[in-house]
């Protein structure tokens, strides 16, 4: 197992450092588990607290990675740590990563069913708040992004390639 803080307790739940409930098996690079013992991905810490900058920085090496699981764990960090007012802007961003992740591990009508989801949230917020670039993020660019996958998934009904099909938070590169 890589460096992760659980512990595996004998006949009992897997705990925290803290105490507190938390699956101890490793994870392969789209958050599925694996049997203990086996050599998994590093997981991201959880509860960690970033300025915005360095969590759209952060999810966006993920997702570039092909790692969309881990890159929620980012996006609901900050959902649940940042301001009230931008709640439902990390929320859409993660369940756009989620979307992904469901999208590549070949389950088209989650996958599908999260990216429009996200792609809505994300779409109500910079409407209800007039910020269609937070941050830098091109928010119009990832609601026609998530609603095309959406679409491409439903269609081909096959896994995608997480890291080809990851968006661009920021836009395209020129």
């Amino acid at each position: 197992m890589t460096g992760t803080s659980e512990t595996r307790q004998a006949g009992g739940r897997d705990r925290d450092t803290e105490g507190r409930a938390r699956n101890a098996r490793p994870r392969d690079g789209l958050g599925r588990p694996l049997p203990y013992g086996a050599d998994g991905v590093e997981r991201q810490p959880e509860g960690v607290v970033r300025g915005p900058e360095e969590t759209v920085a952060e999810a966006q090496a993920l997702l570039d990675a092909g790692r969309p699981f881990h890159a929620h764990e980012v996006f609901e960090d900050a959902w649940k740590s940042g301001p009230q007012d931008e709640r439902g802007l990390w929320r859409g961003l993660a369940q756009l990563a989620v979307g992904l992740t469901h999208a590549a591990r070949g389950n088209a009508t989650g996958g599908a069913r999260l990216l429009r989801r996200g792609a809505g949230a994300i779409e109500e917020w910079a409407s209800g708040t007039g910020r269609p670039r937070p941050y830098g993020m091109e928010l119009a660019e990832l609601t026609i992004w998530a609603r095309e996958l959406a679409g491409v998934v439903e269609r081909d009904g096959e896994p995608v390639d997480a890291a080809v099909s990851a968006p661009r938070l920021r836009g395209r590169v020129a």
